[in-house]
């Protein structure tokens, strides 16, 4: 099988597939050394043509492929599309519009929560997929032949399982289910992050405002490192590292190169430098203007029993309507209508959502529905 490998073909290839109402779309990449991923293979198939595009290859103007990932006429149908759109979102400056993720499609029809391709794939088509090609580097070039044909087939078997898939949404009314999920994954917001956001990602183990205010700067000054130097975040400086300067607040070299966590040296080099800079400007800001540390609520008598009849209440739901419990509540979520009932700012308690599962929430916490267990089961009874 060739790549694509020149501007020419590709537009060819994308004008092709631009006659049709849908694409599925793959990708292949690396990020183990990187910040941002790799971009190495690209793969796409439409009803009756199929191709993989190669990235890597000299002199390759990918504009012809981005045009097509902008092309609102066309449906970008992905299994497990954030990583794929997060690529395009780098590279190409755009989040592809619409698009149609079958995971969760899958999920919708009663397929399980985050279900692989190659599980859905054969439950669907009944085709099995080879899997040892999962690990290759593809960076390396040449690619075998059977690397390619692992690689086209996550998007020529990617066709059948969105068309049943459509079938069944269709059938059982639950195209709209679907989307408002692919809002969230159309969304530009949901592939950036601002670097002063970035604390949000590690686990609170500061219990000060001092250490909260230093735990920000620091992971703020990490993400803005790693971006720019294009590497891992934890090659810049490691989690760990973070907490144990956020809890000993190193004012100067000395006192830094005390952590355990910081590498015999680094404290002298120029990196430790610029950390120790940020840690005394977190330490320079005004008591009044330090952060508040996030607040667990104390959840009142009751609420934890309440939030196990929630989860009863929701597998019911999940087996009679035959959908993933994840699409439609999460723990957080049962546990907020426990606290807070109907003030409940959580998506189970919206749209059809709400139709489907947090209307009876509402009324089991309020006393309105019984959960009976009758003839071996459970069943949800109006009171």
């Amino acid at each position: 099988m060739d790549m694509i490998t020149t501007t020419e073909a590709l537009a060819a290839f994308c004008a092709r597939l631009a006659s049709h109402t849908y694409v599925t779309v793959d990708t292949e990449f690396l990020r183990e050394t990187t910040y941002w991923p790799e971009l190495c293979l690209i793969q796409m198939a439409g009803p009756e043509d199929e191709g993989i595009v190669d990235p890597m290859a000299e002199g390759l103007d990918l504009k012809p492929f981005f045009d097509l990932m902008a092309d609102a006429s066309v449906i970008k149908v992905f299994h497990a599309a954030r990583q794929d759109i997060e690529i395009m979102v780098n590279r190409g400056d755009l989040v592809p519009h619409p698009i149609f993720d079958t995971q969760v499609a899958a999920m919708v029809c009663g397929f399980g929560e985050s279900i692989s391709y190659d599980q859905l794939v054969s439950r669907i088509t009944g085709a099995p997929i080879d899997k040892s090609s999962r690990f290759t580097d593809w960076s390396h070039r040449p690619l075998s032949e059977k690397q390619l044909d692992y690689a086209l087939a996550d998007v020529t078997h990617l066709r059948d399982v969105y068309l049943e898939l459509v079938a069944r949404l269709e059938a059982e009314g639950r195209g709209h289910w679907v989307a408002d999920e692919m809002a969230v994954l159309e969304s530009r917001a949901t592939y950036e992050m601002d670097p002063e956001d970035a604390w949000k990602r590690l686990k609170m183990r500061v219990k000060k405002p001092v250490e909260l205010c230093v735990l920000q700067h620091v992971a703020a000054w990490r993400e803005r490192e790693a971006r720019a130097r294009n590497v891992p975040r934890g090659r810049v400086i490691k989690d760990d590292a973070i907490y144990e300067i956020a809890q000993q607040q190193p004012r100067d070299a000395e006192a830094l190169g005390r952590l355990r966590t910081i590498a015999r040296g680094w404290e002298r080099s120029a990196q430790g430098a610029k950390l120790l800079e940020i840690v005394n400007q977190a330490l320079a800001t005004p008591k009044e203007d330090m952060p508040r540390l996030p607040r667990h609520r104390q959840a009142p008598e009751g609420a934890q029993s309440a939030v196990e009849l929630l989860r009863v209440l929701l597998k019911l739901t999940v087996e009679k309507e035959n959908v993933a419990a994840k699409i439609i509540a999460t723990s957080d979520d049962l546990e907020s209508i426990a606290i807070d009932g109907e003030d409940a700012d959580v998506p189970a308690l919206k749209g059809w959502r709400r139709e489907l599962f947090g209307d009876r929430a509402l009324k089991l916490i309020r006393g309105e529905l019984a959960l009976k267990f009758t003839d071996k089961k459970v069943d949800a009874l109006e009171l």
